[in-house]
């Protein structure tokens, strides 16, 4: 039994890297982006700050809701 088992050993070791070398290759990371790829800028709204100074964000306290009141 032992002898059997000493057999089998190298050829699990061998099935089991190949299943992890297909396993990546099929559900890997697809490699990197072509260099002439645009990234993803971020699009800001003209215009910046409104000219008035804006008051200090403080937001006001939530109303008390009863426990028994669903939120949806």
């Amino acid at each position: 039994m032992v002898t059997v088992a000493v057999l089998l050993l190298p050829g699990l070791g061998l099935l089991l890297f190949t299943m992890t070398y297909l396993e990546d290759r099929l559900f890997g990371d697809p490699g990197p982006a072509a260099r002439h790829a645009r990234r993803r800028h971020l699009r800001l709204v003209p215009g910046g700050r409104a000219e008035e100074a804006s008051p200090a964000r403080n937001p006001e306290p939530a109303e008390h809701r009863s426990p028994d009141r669903d939120a949806a």
